[in-house]
């Protein structure tokens, strides 16, 4: 018995890395998916206006509000962790947002208010 050479040629060329229709589907696939993540923008809890804040999905008014009177905020999961959003809101979110926060005033600012001028003593 002899076996067909040209159905086990097509499968074998399918089972191998880069064969088949498929193949080429998944790299465009992610291809699509990188461009719409790298035009958003990310909106910063601790600064955003009601109106930025709004832009989020599913943040009206009434969250916007919460978000902005329990700030500042160290990270952006406080944001759930106090229960300002529910965890499912939070978790719609999370890759919008971000929690920056602001530089502390530097040391060297205060120091040279409390400096004695040079040749002054």
């Amino acid at each position: 018995m002899q076996t067909p050479l040209i159905p086990l040629a097509f499968i074998t060329a399918l089972l191998l890395p880069g064969g088949g229709p498929t193949a080429a589907a998944p790299q465009q696939q992610g291809a699509t998916k990188a461009a719409p993540a790298a035009k958003l923008k990310l909106v910063d809890i601790n600064s955003a206006s009601r109106t930025e804040l709004k832009t989020l999905p599913g943040i009206g008014d009434a969250e916007a509000e919460r978000i902005i009177a329990a700030r500042p905020y160290p990270s952006k999961a406080k944001l759930a962790a106090e229960k300002v959003l529910s965890l499912e809101a939070y978790a719609a979110l999370k890759g919008r947002i971000v929690a920056v926060q602001k530089a502390p005033p530097k040391a060297r600012a205060k120091a040279r208010t409390d400096a004695v001028p040079a040749g002054k003593s």
